[in-house]
C-alpha cells in the first residue's frame, strides 16, 4: 500500500508540471475554422453552454456559485483517433462517453438513474445521505466508495478510484480539494444546477450528464417530458384564486424564507399561490424576525415547507408564536421532511431540483383542490400532530 502510495504522490507531482488549472474568466473563443458549430439547445439553465465541434463538444461552465464571474472549458473528445481541427482552446480535455464518475451531492443522483447510469458512480462524499433505491443497492454491496465528506474528501481516495471525471460542488473557488484533483489531472466539472433559479433550469443539467454518458438523446427527451408535465400543470392554474402562502421558519430567532426569484419561490407562484415575498429578489435566503413575517403572514391560508419540522407539537414547542398563524390553527401546514429514505435522508433534498414537474403537482394538488387533479403527493404531506 505505501508502494502504491509513492508511486501516485510521484505521479501528481510529474502532472503539476504539465496540467494547467482550470479555471479561467475568458470568453467564449473565436473558431480558427470555417467550419459552423451549433449550440445544443439550452432553453432555461444559465450555468453552461455545450456547442458541437468536430471531435465532440466543447463545454462551458460558468458561474457555478452565487456571485462567481468564473468560467470554466472543458473539451469533450467523442474519437481521439480522428484528426484534430483548430478549435477554441481549453485546460482540460475529456474523452466521452465515460465509464467512471465521482460525485459530490445527492442532487447528482438523479440524472445517473434517469439516464440507467447509475453503476457508473464509484465514489460519494456522505454516501448516506442518498436515498435512491438502486444507488443505496450499490453502496450497500461495496460498489460505492465512501470518500467522506465534501469540504474534506479523501483525495489519495479519489485518485485511487481514477475516475474519468469528479462532479464537484461548492460555494467557491477555494476548496483545496478539487485544486489537489485537478492538479492530478483528473477533470472537476462544477456542477451548478443550486445556483439556478428557473425550476426547469435546474433539471436541464440533465443535458450536460447525457453528453458526457453519450446519452445525448435520451437526456433530451428525459428533459422535454419533464418540461411537458410542468408546462401542462402550469396551464391547469392560469385563471384560479391564489391563496396566500407562508413558508420557512425560524432559526434561533431568525426566520428564514426563499426569495420570491428564488425557484421554491418561482414554483410557488406558478402552481397559483401569492406568496408573501413574492417580489423579493435576491441570493441565499430572506432572514426576518418573527415579528415581521408575522405581521405580514398571519393570514396565510397555506404554510409550505416550514424547515425541518414534521409536527405541530415540536413546533409548538419551539416557539408558542407559530400558534398565531391561520395555516396552523386550521392545520394547512405541509412539509417535505417526512418523505425519507432507507438511511434517514430527504429525498425532496436529492430528487426534487431534477423533477420540478412533481413539486408543482405536489403544490397543486395542495392550494387548488378544485381542480381535481390526478396526483398523488410525492414530495409533501401534512405535518404530524
Amino acid at each position: 500500500m505505501k508502494k502504491t502510495l509513492t508511486l501516485l504522490l510521484l505521479c501528481i507531482t510529474i502532472l503539476q508540471s504539465c496540467k494547467k488549472e482550470a479555471k479561467t474568466d475568458q470568453k467564449l473563443p473565436s473558431r480558427t475554422t470555417n467550419a459552423t458549430y451549433e449550440e445544443i439547445e439550452i432553453k432555461y439553465a444559465e450555468g453552461f453552454q455545450i456547442q458541437n465541434t468536430d471531435t465532440g463538444y466543447y463545454l462551458t461552465i460558468m458561474n457555478p456559485w452565487p456571485e462567481s464571474v468564473v468560467t470554466y472549458p472543458f473539451k469533450l473528445i467523442k474519437n481521439q483517433e480522428r484528426e484534430l481541427i483548430p478549435e477554441p482552446d481549453a485546460s482540460l480535455t475529456i474523452k466521452i462517453p465515460i465509464d467512471k464518475i465521482v460525485l459530490t451531492s445527492t442532487t447528482h443522483i438523479p440524472p445517473l438513474v434517469l439516464l440507467k447510469k447509475e453503476e457508473s458512480l464509484i465514489g460519494f462524499p456522505g454516501s448516506d445521505y442518498i436515498s435512491d433505491p438502486k444507488v443505496r443497492k450499490l453502496i450497500d454491496t461495496g460498489k460505492v466508495e465512501e470518500l467522506g465528506t465534501n469540504e474534506l474528501m479523501n483525495v489519495e481516495s479519489t485518485l485511487l478510484l481514477d475516475p474519468d471525471v469528479v462532479m464537484g460542488f461548492s460555494i467557491d473557488d477555494s476548496n483545496p480539494t478539487y485544486q489537489k484533483i485537478i492538479t492530478a489531472g483528473i477533470p472537476v466539472i462544477y456542477n451548478g444546477e443550486w445556483v439556478e433559479k428557473h425550476p426547469l433550469g435546474k433539471a436541464e443539467w440533465i443535458k450536460l450528464f447525457g453528453v458526457l454518458y453519450g446519452k445525448e438523446k435520451e437526456a433530451d427527451s428525459i428533459f422535454k417530458t419533464i418540461e411537458r408535465e410542468y408546462l401542462n400543470t402550469l396551464e391547469l392554474v392560469e385563471n384560479v384564486d391564489k391563496p396566500k402562502v407562508l413558508s420557512g421558519a425560524t432559526w434561533k430567532d431568525t426566520w428564514y424564507l426563499p426569495y420570491g426569484d428564488s425557484w421554491q419561490g418561482k414554483i410557488l407562484n406558478d402552481a397559483g399561490s401569492s406568496y408573501i415575498y413574492q417580489t423579493t429578489t435576491g441570493s441565499g435566503s430572506l432572514a426576518y424576525n418573527i415579528e415581521k413575517v408575522l405581521m405580514d403572514g398571519r393570514d396565510a391560508a397555506f404554510w409550505i415547507a416550514p424547515a425541518q419540522y414534521t409536527s405541530y407539537s415540536k413546533m409548538l414547542q419551539d416557539n408558542t408564536s407559530y400558534a398565531q398563524f391561520d395555516a396552523f390553527k386550521n392545520k394547512q401546514i405541509y412539509t417535505h421532511a417526512l418523505t425519507l429514505g432507507s438511511k434517514g435522508g430527504v429525498t425532496y433534498y436529492e430528487e426534487a431540483s431534477m423533477r420540478p414537474d412533481l413539486v408543482l403537482k405536489d403544490l397543486v394538488k395542495i392550494l387548488h383542490p378544485e381542480i381535481k387533479l390526478e396526483h398523488e403527493l410525492y414530495f409533501f404531506k401534512k405535518l404530524n400532530d
